[in-house]
C-alpha cells in the first residue's frame, strides 16, 4: 500500500510541473513592438548627441570669451604669436625673417630667369622707385647684369616690406586709417611704452587676418609704381606664396603678440643706395675691398631689411629720484640689414 501511495504522489507532482510549464508564456515580442522600441532608442540617442554638441560649443564660446577678456586686460594673443603659440622671442623672429628672406630671393631669381622686359629697363624702373630724386634720363646707367638686377629687386622688396608693412600698423583695409593708427601708436609709445604695448595687442586682435590682393596691390603701387608697371601689375610671389602676405604675417607676429620684453616695439630699416656702410647695422654677403684700400664702402643694395627693437631704458643717469624726466629709449639692432657693397 505504501508503494502504490508513493507512485501516485510522484504522478501528481509530474502533472503539476507539466501544468506550470504550460502556463509560462514564450519570451518574444511582435515585429511592430520591436521596431517601435528601436525607433525610440535611435531618437533618444540623437537627442543625447545633439545635447553633447551644444555643450561642447558652449565650452568653446566660453573659452573664446575668456581669451578675449584676458587680451583686453593686457594679456598676450596666442593666435598671432610665434609658431608654437608661445610669446615671441628673438630666435622666433630671426627664424621667421630667414624664411621671408628665402622667399624674396626665390621670387627675384624667378624674375631674372624670365624677365618681362630687358634687364636694363627693369634696372631703370627699380632705380626710379628706390632712389629719391633720381632722373635716370639725365645719367648714364652701366649695362645691367643679372646679379645686379636681382639685388635691386630684393632691395625694392625690402623697402616695400619695411615702409609699407612693418613700419605701418596694418589693421584695416584702409591705407589712411592705418596711417592714423600708426601715428596714434607713436604718440602713445613716446609717453608710455607699456600702455602702447597693450594698445597695440588690443588693436591687432581685431586686425584683418591676411593681406588681401587688393591691399597688396595698393602697397606695391604706392612704394614701387615703376616696378609694378614693368611687372604688369603681378603681385610678387614664389611657389604660390605671396611675399606681402608672408611679410604681413611676420609683422603681426612682431606687433600683435606677447614679447619677452612687454614694452618692446620693432621697426625695420633699409639704408639708401649709395649711403655709407655702417658695420654695426649691416651684414655683408661678400667682402668689400674698398675699406681695405682705405676708401669708404657704400651700400650697393639691401637684399633684406634690418630690424631694431626699441625698449624703454629708464630715467637718465645722474637724475635725482624726485625729478620727473621723460624716459629715454634703448635701440638694439636685432637683425642686421643684409647688403651688398657694389655701387651702381
Amino acid at each position: 500500500m505504501a508503494y502504490y501511495a508513493q507512485q501516485q504522489q510522484q504522478q501528481q507532482q509530474q502533472q503539476q510541473q507539466q501544468q506550470q510549464l504550460g502556463a509560462v508564456q514564450p519570451d518574444v515580442v511582435s515585429g511592430d513592438q520591436y521596431r517601435y522600441a528601436l525607433t525610440n532608442f535611435r531618437i533618444a540617442h540623437e537627442k543625447v548627441e545633439q545635447q553633447r554638441g551644444q555643450l561642447e560649443e558652449q565650452e568653446r564660446q566660453v573659452a573664446q570669451l575668456r581669451a578675449r577678456i584676458s587680451l583686453l586686460e593686457g594679456g598676450a594673443n596666442p593666435a598671432i604669436g610665434a609658431h608654437n603659440g608661445n610669446t615671441v622671442d628673438d630666435f622666433s623672429i630671426r627664424n621667421s625673417a630667414s624664411q621671408l628672406d628665402k622667399l624674396i630671393n626665390r621670387w627675384a631669381a624667378d624674375v631674372i630667369r624670365a624677365p618681362p622686359v630687358s634687364l636694363q629697363d627693369l634696372c631703370t624702373a627699380i632705380l626710379n622707385d628706390v632712389v629719391s630724386g633720381l632722373d635716370v634720363t639725365q645719367i648714364e646707367i652701366p649695362e645691367a647684369t643679372p646679379m645686379q638686377v636681382q639685388s635691386y629687386l630684393r632691395h625694392a622688396m625690402a623697402e616695400t616690406i619695411s615702409e609699407g608693412i612693418i613700419n605701418c600698423l596694418i589693421v584695416t583695409n584702409s591705407t589712411e586709417a592705418n596711417i592714423q593708427l600708426t601715428r596714434i601708436h607713436e604718440h602713445i609709445f613716446a609717453r608710455d611704452p607699456t600702455v602702447a604695448s597693450v594698445w597695440r595687442r588690443q588693436t591687432f586682435s581685431a586686425a584683418v587676418e591676411t593681406c588681401t590682393p587688393d591691399m597688396s596691390l595698393a602697397i606695391l603701387h604706392e612704394q614701387v609704381p615703376e616696378l609694378m608697371s614693368v611687372l604688369n601689375g603681378k603681385i610678387p610671389a614664389s611657389g604660390g606664396v605671396s611675399i606681402l602676405e608672408s611679410a604681413y604675417a611676420f609683422s603681426r607676429m612682431l606687433h600683435g603678440s606677447g614679447s619677452t620684453s612687454s614694452d618692446a616695439f620693432y621697426r625695420a630699416f633699409v639704408p639708401e643706395l649709395g649711403s655709407v656702410l655702417y658695420p654695426r647695422q649691416i651684414e655683408l654677403v661678400k667682402r668689400c675691398l674698398k675699406s681695405e684700400r682705405g676708401e669708404t664702402d657704400r651700400v650697393g643694395a639691401t637684399i633684406f631689411p634690418g630690424l631694431v627693437k626699441v625698449t624703454r631704458g629708464g630715467t637718465m643717469p645722474g637724475m635725482e629720484e624726485n625729478v620727473q624726466v621723460r624716459s629715454y629709449f634703448v635701440v638694439v639692432v636685432l637683425i642686421r640689414g643684409t647688403m651688398t657693397c657694389f655701387v651702381f
